[in-house]
């Protein structure tokens, strides 16, 4: 009996000691992106210059674990730890013009986190598309490119998470940039996620008009001819 006690306290210090370790890597993401984002861009400049810190937040990211059996917390550590992960990527060969300058950075290089080596694909489309079904990742996981919605100086949360993904969804549905509707000539311009990804918006036979229309303040017009306009690659750097 006195084992089994032993046992059981050294899995629930060890619970506890993995929560911490998330909660320190939410805490610490928040104040490095109030310190070196703002308006959607990344002071990659200033990161390159000092690479400790967020290399610090990403040694810690190696070490926490998350579940499934908790989403949001598995989802909201997911986001971060691919928009850290992108970030670094960039910082660690800055200057560059585009993440297309760094060679195999979404599909090869890889990056230490929550106990695996894993690429940037990778946790986008197995840890989390692979895992749920739900478009409003595209619009939270930043690639570092002018054509992604922009970052956000906020650590995503499990606890406000899912109005996080609502509001950034929202906000790239109705930028003008990001869906370009023009009335005149009956016709709309969908960015290219929504054309690489386009079973993730067009599920139980739905259109991209009806995804967006569920976000949109202003409607569009359900016969207004589609397309997609060029993805520009240019970096998000302030």
């Amino acid at each position: 009996m006195k084992s089994y006690r032993s046992l059981l306290l050294l899995l629930l210090l060890g619970k506890v000691g993995l929560s911490q370790d998330v909660e320190t890597f939410f805490d610490q993401t928040n104040t490095f992106l109030k310190t070196h984002v703002s308006n959607g861009k990344v002071d990659y400049a200033a990161i390159s210059q000092n690479m400790e810190g967020i290399k610090e937040i990403l040694v810690l990211a190696s070490k926490v674990r998350v579940s499934k059996d908790d989403p949001t917390t598995y989802q909201a550590f997911w986001i971060n730890a691919y928009n850290l992960s992108v970030i670094k990527g960039i910082a660690s060969k800055y200057p560059i013009k585009s993440p297309l300058d760094i060679t195999g950075f979404f599909d090869k290089t890889t990056y230490d986190l929550a106990g695996t080596s894993i690429t940037l694909n990778d946790i986008e489309n197995k840890n989390l598309r692979g895992n749920f079904d739900d478009a409003r990742f595209h619009f939270v996981l930043v690639c570092a490119g002018l054509g992604c919605p922009p970052i956000i100086k906020d650590a995503y949360l499990p606890s406000t998470l899912d109005a996080q993904l609502t509001e950034q969804t929202r906000k790239a549905i109705n930028d003008p940039n990001f869906i370009q509707v023009n009335d005149k000539r009956k016709r709309v311009a969908f960015s290219q996620i929504m054309e690489w990804y386009n079973e993730d918006f067009t599920k139980n036979g739905q259109s991209l008009i009806e995804y967006a229309n569920q976000y949109r303040v202003q409607k569009i017009p359900s016969d207004y001819k589609t397309s997609f306009y060029e993805y520009d690659w240019r970096l998000n750097s302030k």
